[in-house]
């Protein structure tokens, strides 16, 4: 836990956590308080959503969006973003990380829902997958790894990392840029560079080494599931449901 790093747009320090305890308010806030992962995440999917909006209103363009998603709660927030733009009436398109198959849970549902939707959905899978450099020629939306990251990314997850730097416009990270450690900051191997981070419910401790700005997204969280642990909080949303952060 770190108190001295972020402030709100007034100067007020706003508490980082660590992966861990960020975990462990996820615990919490799903065993003890009922408020479940699909709320979570569609509260996460509408608050990127809105932070991609307003990047695509300040550069002035038209440009089409790809959401790059992976499984878990990263990926199935990157989903219902991806929603809430196709309602829009954007373009956007989905590359998957892995398989179709390989996507379960809550993550799936969303995913179905966008295939129900039309929305176009492409897999990183070795030679019959999309052409990567066409998918990022506009905004690219990271949500393939998030908070859970170990070790340094392999595979296709890594292929499209390195893709992003070189073909895209603009980049917004879900909570934590893919391939930097949400807790250290450290990048063991690839790693987005974002324009900007969209981080959920507090600032993670690593997000202090990232460059760019950075919005912090509520997900309804209530201080009950911080005070539990000892997490000191204060709420920093006001009436807003997101909120610019500063470093110090």
């Amino acid at each position: 836990m770190d108190t001295a790093t972020f402030v709100d747009p007034d100067g007020r320090p706003v508490t980082a956590v660590t992966a861990a305890e960020m975990r462990a308010v996820d615990r919490v806030a799903v065993e003890e308080v009922g408020l479940d992962l699909p709320r979570m995440m569609e509260h996460a999917g509408r608050g990127l959503a809105e932070a991609v909006l307003e990047v695509r209103s300040s550069n002035r363009s038209e440009l089409p969006v790809t959401v790059l998603a992976g499984n878990g709660g990263n990926g199935g927030g990157g989903l219902a973003c991806a929603r809430h733009l196709a309602n829009r009436n954007l373009s956007v398109r989905v590359v998957l990380d892995r398989a179709r198959a390989e996507v379960d849970g809550v993550t799936a549902e969303q995913l179905s829902i966008l295939e129900a939707m039309d929305v176009p959905v492409e897999w990183a899978d070795g030679d019959s997958g999309p052409d990567i450099d066409a998918a990022l020629e506009g905004v690219v939306i990271d949500a393939l790894i998030g908070y859970g990251l170990t070790g340094q990314p392999r595979g296709a997850t890594a292929e499209l990392i390195e893709a992003v730097g070189s073909a895209s416009k603009a980049t917004v990270s879900l909570d934590v840029p893919s391939g930097t450690n949400a807790t250290t900051g450290e990048r063991p191997g690839v790693a987005v560079e974002p324009d900007l981070t969209a981080t959920l419910a507090l600032p993670k401790t690593g997000v202090a080494a990232v460059d760019g700005d950075l919005l912090l997204v509520d997900l309804s969280i209530p201080s009950t599931a911080y005070d539990r642990l000892g997490i000191g909080y204060t709420n920093p949303f006001g009436e807003a449901f997101s909120v610019p952060l500063s470093r110090t």
